[in-house]
């Protein structure tokens, strides 16, 4: 340039809702995963991947890789329907406990994890700057950023803090009833960060809505840490205004790959294959996809999530033991859990504290490299910590250090030392 002044400036010509964005704060943005932290943060599967690696497998620089994945093709683009991938889906999820009807691929929309499907049905479905959506906090947060994204406002209608965070399919109802600029309802079972399931006949109510013309759509991504039979997206194929999203990132340990599927009534289904980038899943994640739900790895995948079940059905019983903790809100559906951090110890009168709980979030990681995610400003979730269920290991060092540290803040907080006997 010969330093000619240029008429551009980006705040008169970016979107004024993206100028006034704010990203959602991902758990890497905190703290980094240098190699030696406990990451029990983001709720990730700290047994790794469900793949049964063998001799089979290829090295690429010093990493193992499937021999399904075809690496001499990646100079092709990727199949942009994915029907093996979505057929194996179907399988997985056709488990006729709420239905006798099956699913097929014309009832699916594969994406760049769930978020992907997150963004497309906003985008299906609302008007910017006209349409808006319903949450229910606390919930995952890229609902709302995918909204402000596509310049949609938000209702809120809180889950019930007092009745184990459930739902209020009443007080969403007559939301709906009032506003029929409302295209979406995104409801997250089990919930993030709350950790249970949404009761199926609560979110039939909201299904049935006699007047409301637009699509329910239910977050599984934790779904697989549920009792079996949880899962509602076979549900689909009874209900034209239902999606039900899921990812491999979680159970099947595949964060990695970023892959998400939606479930839904071929009608929306194809709007919204219709609207997505053309190979929107590389062939990497699909052969990698495919391959985690083959028989066998489908096994890996059971033996991890039992091995996650049992570390936490333990940090239920050792960690109210700790004192300064307190209850557990929300459920144990999940491969998580939200618990309360007091001022003191249980039976001195502790009561929830957000100052002691991002204290011990801030030691616990920087002091003893244990991970977790401060949760105290969600509604209903005071003085709470969203602890991710590790490995055996892991665990043994979240309780050890767990200990030190709340006994280190809650002296320090006090003043006093009330575990002095």
């Amino acid at each position: 340039m010969d330093g000619t002044k240029l008429p551009f400036d980006i705040n008169r010509c970016a979107r004024p809702n993206i100028l006034a964005l704010q990203p959602y704060r991902c758990a890497r943005d905190d703290y980094k995963d240098d190699g030696t932290n406990i990451l029990l943060d983001a709720n990730e599967n700290a047994y790794g991947p469900a793949l049964e690696l063998d001799e089979g497998s290829r090295s690429v620089d010093g990493k193992t890789v499937p021999a399904n994945v075809d690496l001499l093709g990646l100079n092709r683009y990727p199949d942009p329907h994915q029907k093996e991938l979505k057929q194996l889906l179907c399988k997985l999820r056709n488990i006729h406990c709420h239905t006798s009807k099956n699913l097929t691929p014309e009832n699916l929309f594969v994406g760049v994890g769930s978020d992907e499907a997150i963004d497309a049905i906003l985008r299906c479905f609302c008007t910017p700057g006209k349409d808006k959506i319903l949450t229910c906090p606390p919930t995952y947060g890229m609902y709302a950023v995918s909204a402000q994204v596509n310049d949609l406002e938000i209702v809120k209608v809180p889950l019930d803090a007092g009745a184990n965070f459930q739902l209020r399919p009443q007080a969403i109802n007559e939301a709906l009833s009032a506003d029929p600029s409302i295209k979406l309802v995104y409801v997250c079972s089990p919930g993030n960060p709350t950790a249970n399931l949404i009761s199926k006949s609560d979110l039939q109510q909201v299904l049935g809505h006699s007047t409301w013309n637009g699509v329910v759509v239910l977050d599984e991504a934790y779904i697989d840490f549920s009792p079996e039979g949880s899962s509602l997206a076979e549900w689909v194929t009874e209900w034209p205004n239902l999606v039900v999203m899921q990812t491999l990132s979680k159970a099947f340990g595949l964060a990695g790959i970023r892959l998400g599927a939606a479930f839904t009534s071929p009608p929306i289904a194809r709007l919204l294959n219709n609207l997505k980038a053309p190979y929107n899943i590389s062939s990497p994640t699909s052969a990698l996809a495919c391959a985690a739900l083959q028989p066998r790895n489908l096994a890996v995948m059971g033996d991890h999530r039992e091995k996650i079940v049992r570390q936490r059905e333990r940090m239920m019983r050792e960690l109210p033991k700790l004192p300064g903790v307190g209850s557990f809100l929300g459920g144990a559906d999940s491969n998580f859990l939200l618990v309360e951090i007091l001022d003191k110890p249980r039976d001195q009168g502790g009561k929830p504290s957000n100052d002691v709980a991002f204290a011990v979030y801030e030691s616990l990681a920087e002091t003893k490299g244990v991970v977790v995610r401060f949760r105290g400003k969600e509604i209903g979730c005071l003085g709470c910590l969203r602890i991710t269920v590790g490995t055996e290991r892991e665990v043994d060092k979240l309780l050890e250090q767990m200990r030190t540290v709340l006994a280190e803040v809650i002296i320090k907080q006090s003043g006093s030392n009330p575990f002095r006997e």
